[in-house]
């Protein structure tokens, strides 16, 4: 890498501080500040930090206000500004941002005002589809899956690679089933209208249905604005309208690890993506730990090959069919405990990940 300094210097342009909420764009840009080598990277951290510890223990930390960890609209101006002023300090600016409603009006004004200074973008996801067509690049572009950077090139993004999502595998080690005398569905998502937490109730139930004994267990994280009791609550009495006892509804999990063990299948179907990653990093997180995961059909999903077992979106009686043979058949539960493990090892690992965009740095770097 050159630049006129002995270290580069790349600006992580993110939506909120590291140490924020665990979204897509924060977990990508901090694995790229803790692995890829020969860089100074200016990131945002959390100011006051109310005992939190930095999330990276190199670069240099440039505080932003947030009192919750939340990326508010104010939070995000906040990190606008900054943005506009340290990329002119930095040799690089990688923005890790989804594009989102705000994005179409902040692809258009922010770009100009650094002058020319070299920009990658990582789009871990969409919202919408349809505000690609708003949508200007901020550079060169890097999609997670072959189904976002096919939506990106038809929308005029003219430059897109693909560099699939890393999870430290090291960190998640395989564990062998557990040995409950229920068998745990853990449920991840958001609260958000077709988000997957309806269809995963309506899954569930049509196993319990079938003659499923099972414990169900919700991790949805709540979004800025939501009223997390209330919406606990609410899928509670949603789940007693199915027949479904036995559930525990969670927000924020700070020891998914500790869940994951203690899972046996991992239930994912959203109606709709919504801004979530292409590929979620819990998805990996359960295939790295030995869970099969039934997922919604996404072509986002794809890239998991026969890792995963996948149902029609708008079918969630397919799903529950199908959380029944991985619970009641251990050779295929075994079988896709293997297959996922092998799977993530074989494409996600964090050295091919940091080898692409050490290259892209090089490549890009003046």
């Amino acid at each position: 890498m050159c630049a006129t300094r002995a270290r580069p210097r790349v600006l992580l342009l993110t939506s909120g501080p590291l140490e924020g909420q665990e979204g897509a764009d924060i977990q990508l840009a901090a694995v790229l500040a803790e692995t890829v080598p020969d860089v100074d990277f200016l990131w945002f951290t959390r100011w006051p930090s109310r005992g939190l510890r930095p999330r990276v223990a190199g670069g240099r930390p440039v505080p932003v206000v947030s009192l919750d960890g939340l990326p508010h609209p104010w939070q995000r101006l906040q990190v606008a500004a900054a943005g506009t002023v340290l990329g002119h300090r930095a040799d690089l600016v990688h923005a890790v941002l989804t594009i989102g409603a705000g994005y179409p009006l902040f692809s258009r004004l922010w770009p100009p005002l650094l002058r020319g200074r070299p920009v990658l973008h990582t789009v871990p996801g969409v919202r919408d589809p349809a505000l690609l067509r708003r949508c200007r690049p901020l550079g060169r572009t890097v999609a997670l899956s072959e189904a976002t950077a096919g939506d990106l090139l038809r929308a005029g993004f003219g430059d897109v690679s693909v560099i699939p999502p890393p999870l430290r595998i090291d960190r998640w080690p395989r564990r062998p089933r557990s040995s409950n005398a229920v068998p745990v569905v853990l449920v991840t998502g958001h609260h958000d209208p077709a988000g997957g937490a309806q269809e995963s109730l309506a899954a569930v139930a049509a196993a319990a249905a079938a003659g499923v004994r099972l414990r169900l267990v919700m991790a949805l994280r709540p979004r800025s604005g939501q009223n997390p009791r209330a919406l606990r609550a609410e899928l509670c009495a949603r789940a007693a309208e199915h027949g479904i006892p036995d559930v525990e509804v969670l927000g924020t999990v700070d020891d998914m690890r500790s869940l994951m063990d203690r899972a046996d299948v991992l239930l994912y179907l959203p109606r709709r993506l919504g801004g979530k990653a292409d590929i979620p990093l819990t998805v990996l997180e359960a295939l790295a730990t030995g869970r099969p995961a039934v997922l919604s059909d996404h072509p986002q999903f794809r890239a998991l090959g026969d890792a995963v077992v996948r149902a029609p979106r708008d079918a969630p009686a397919e799903a529950g069919r199908q959380l029944c043979r991985l619970l009641q058949e251990p050779r295929r539960w075994n079988l896709l405990a293997e297959r996922g493990r092998r799977a993530v090892e074989a494409r996600f690992g964090v050295d091919r990940f940091t080898a692409r965009y050490a290259a892209l740095y090089r490549e890009l770097l003046p």
